[in-house]
């Protein structure tokens, strides 16, 4: 009866119970949410609480060492870069089975990267004789290119290729030219002449200007002039000053080198054969940096710089090297395996550090780099040239040069050397394990197309060299053709200002400056360069911090003469060598009449040299000083002692000098270089030990005045402006921190030197 009495119950009420046992569920999820939230704080100290035992817990057990070490471990297993590893002797064959040119075969190729539709250049290129061109095309291709004369490969043509490169390359990048070069050695070739498409080739004739021929009939047996190893400590040239442009230089050459632009003092000479790169000179438009190329131009105006054309051919030899690019080099076979353009880098860097890497491989095989008079006109669009894109040339070249000179591998095969090259340059940082990867892949592929590995030579680096005789020494004196200085072009009748700039330049174009930073040089180090590189033969940069990146050396303050014979070492054939600090302004064009021969220094400057009498305190600063300068002086030999005396005969008597500014000719630099070994690990202060150095050397009375005249104060105005002077030979102190600051140093040195302005 209840049964049916509740079976007739409305619906309504039968679902009385559900809906209260669901409220009763809502109620205490909201308590449960309501609690969490409350006691939030607590649920997060009691889990870190947990988190700290347990890994207490962990180090006690495991040692607190090796468990650390365990992290570490894991952390460089992540970071650390998987060495290749290829069968070498297990490459299957890839044969050209999809395009319609697989039967086709020629020995002499050009290699052009396109992403317009053909240029001018370009339809001039395929109407050379005898010489087949590929233009690789990339995503910004239009598809309908087509050329007749040319073979163009798609990104779907390149992709049926079947090269294994294909994997990482970029798709809108001038680096696809790797495809083009393996489908090149894939059908026949001997020679590659790597090109762009606006570089004509002048009177249309590779043969007439390139050596094309190394071996049989067509090859030109003749011995070629070669840059001087005489030098150990130079290891890159400006190949522009052999063929008449000075202040001209190349991309890729380090900003350290570009004021070397004195010629040659003589060359040596090598039997041609073996020249397998080939770097060709553009008239026009040169292969320049951005650097270049913004200071020494209008922005409407288009460069059209000659060199020239009858200078002789000249070649590399081993530890020397040059910037070699992607759009004007002969390459021969034995070099093929030195076209890969690396990915990981920028697009301005790809070409120069491929051309870098591949000299120092290119003397395991006996081969080397030849440059060669004008062989194109480059034409030149005035576009933006893209400083953002020269980032890893700028930075790293230098460090990359002095890296390879060094660098040697126990590998008894080429590639294996390669390879082994490619890992320990990602591993220096010099490009990224991306570029390892494709290393091997390249050299797979080469092996794939039926490329034949040259065998190895004996490396001449690092053996004694036979001195250089005066009967092999062979002179050539460059021309010195119209160039461009700063947006000015350089014509018959030079301007006032450039006249100026030259005559600078040839007075202290062998002299090396020495500055010391104390700002930030991540901020300056480029720009004080910029400023006194147009100067003076090389800037050389010592901070408190070294900064392999930008160049800087090591090298403290207080203690700054001792890194100065190294200094002189690297530069041996310099004239003399003039030292600053960063806060002090050398206006040069007021140093013109100082004799170069003789020491410069502050000696008249009462503000900056002084002369102190000691009390003989032991625990003073300035009698310690005066006791090791005494030391020094009781060892010094005769002649150093008799100088040092004539201007300081009292024991007690201590010379300081602020030593912002000075200057150590040639002819004094060895006698600079005893005077410091003599002070061995005493701390002696820089303050002390540059005037006990200066007198000892030489009297005061011989001493050049040329700083007399400086401005030098203690404390500097609230207007810096107020203080400088450009009819004055330095001023002091000056501060710059930033490129603000030395946007607003140039603008007002431009009073003595108008041509500072294009730098700003």
């Amino acid at each position: 009866m209840m049964v049916q009495d509740q079976r007739a119950l409305p619906k309504s009420l039968n679902q009385k119970p559900k809906t209260r046992t669901a409220a009763l569920a809502a109620t205490k999820s909201l308590d449960f949410s309501a609690w969490v939230s409350d006691n939030l704080v607590r649920i997060v100290a009691v889990v870190l609480l947990l988190v700290t035992v347990a890994a207490v817990f962990f180090l006690r057990n495991a040692g607190d060492t090796a468990a650390l070490l365990c992290f570490q471990k894991q952390a460089q297993e992540l970071e650390r870069i998987a060495y290749p590893r290829v069968e070498w002797n297990a490459i299957a064959p890839i044969a050209d089975k999809t395009s319609k040119f697989a039967n086709f075969r020629s020995e002499k190729w050009i290699v052009v990267s396109v992403l317009g539709y053909p240029s001018d250049a370009l339809r001039r290129l395929v109407k050379i004789k005898g010489w087949q061109v590929v233009a690789v095309g990339g995503s910004k291709t239009p598809s309908d290119w087509n050329l007749k004369g040319a073979i163009f490969l798609s990104l779907e043509e390149q992709a049926n290729l079947g090269f294994r490169v294909v994997d990482y390359l970029p798709y809108d990048s001038y680096v696809r030219k790797s495809v083009g070069y393996l489908f090149a050695i894939q059908h026949g070739a001997k020679k590659i002449f790597d090109a762009d498409d606006r570089g004509e080739v002048i009177d249309d004739d590779l043969g007439k200007h390139f050596d094309v021929e190394l071996v049989g009939e067509g090859a030109r047996q003749e011995v070629l002039l070669q840059y001087s190893h005489d030098n150990p400590n130079r290891t890159v040239v400006n190949p522009y000053v052999h063929f008449g442009q000075r202040s001209v230089w190349p991309r890729g050459l380090p900003l350290e080198n570009v004021g070397e632009i004195g010629h040659e003092e003589f060359y040596t000479q090598v039997f041609g054969g073996k020249q397998f790169i080939q770097q060709g000179i553009s008239n026009g438009l040169p292969d320049v940096d951005s650097v270049f190329y913004f200071t020494r131009k209008s922005s409407l105006e288009a460069f059209d710089v000659r060199f020239d054309e009858h200078a002789p051919k000249v070649a590399l030899p081993q530890g020397v090297m040059v910037p070699v690019n992607s759009f004007n080099t002969m390459y021969h076979s034995p070099a093929f395996w030195a076209l890969m353009l690396p990915v990981s880098v920028s697009t301005m860097a790809s070409d120069v550090l491929r051309g870098y890497w591949g000299q120092r491989l290119l003397w395991e095989v006996g081969g080397y780099v030849a440059v060669y008079p004008p062989t194109v006109h480059r034409y030149d669009r005035i576009e933006a040239y893209p400083f953002s894109e020269e980032k890893d040339l700028h930075v790293n070249v230098g460090r990359l040069i002095d890296y390879l000179v060094l660098w040697r591998s126990d590998k008894h095969r080429l590639f294996e050397k390669i390879l082994d090259l490619s890992f320990e340059m990602a591993e220096e940082g010099f490009w990224t394990e991306q570029d390892v990867k494709l290393t091997a892949a390249w050299l797979q592929d080469l092996l794939a197309v039926g490329y034949q590995q040259p065998r190895l030579m004996s490396l001449e680096l690092g053996r004694p060299r036979p001195n250089i005789g005066h009967g092999d020494r062979k002179e050539f004196v460059p021309q010195k053709l119209a160039s461009m200085h700063l947006g000015v072009e350089e014509t018959g009748t030079v301007n006032y200002e450039i006249a100026n700039l030259i005559r600078w330049r040839k007075t202290f174009g062998n002299v090396v400056l020495i500055m010391h930073c104390n700002g930030p040089v991540e901020r300056t180090a480029l720009e004080w360069r910029l400023l006194y590189g147009r100067i003076f033969r090389s800037v050389v940069i010592l901070s408190e911090k070294k900064d392999v990146d930008l160049v800087v050396e090591e090298g403290h303050l207080d203690y700054a003469y001792r890194y100065l014979p190294k200094i002189f070492d690297q530069f041996s054939s310099a004239e003399g060598f003039l030292f600053v600090q960063d806060n002090t302004i050398l206006n040069y064009w007021n140093l013109l009449q100082a004799d170069k021969t003789k020491l410069w220094i502050t000696n008249k400057v009462s503000e900056s040299w002084s002369s102190v009498i000691t009390n003989g305190d032991s625990s003073d600063w300035l009698s310690q000083q005066a006791s090791m300068v005494q030391k020094i002086v009781s060892t010094m030999p005769a002649h150093f002692q008799v100088s040092y005396k004539e201007t300081s005969d009292n024991d007690k008597n201590l010379l300081l000098c602020s030593s912002e500014v000075f200057y150590v000719p040639q002819r004094l630099v060895s006698d600079f270089v005893e005077l410091v070994s003599l002070v061995g690990n005493l701390e002696i202060h820089q303050k002390v030990a540059i005037p006990m150095f200066f007198v000892s050397l030489d009297s005061p009375q011989n001493f050049d005045p040329v700083l007399d005249s400086m401005i030098y104060k203690q404390n500097p105005p609230a207007n810096s402006s107020t203080l400088y002077s450009a009819k004055v030979p330095a001023v002091h102190p000056w501060s710059v921190s930033s490129e603000q600051d030395f946007i607003k140093l140039i603008r007002i040195m431009a009073e003595g030197d108008p041509l500072l302005m294009e730098l700003v």
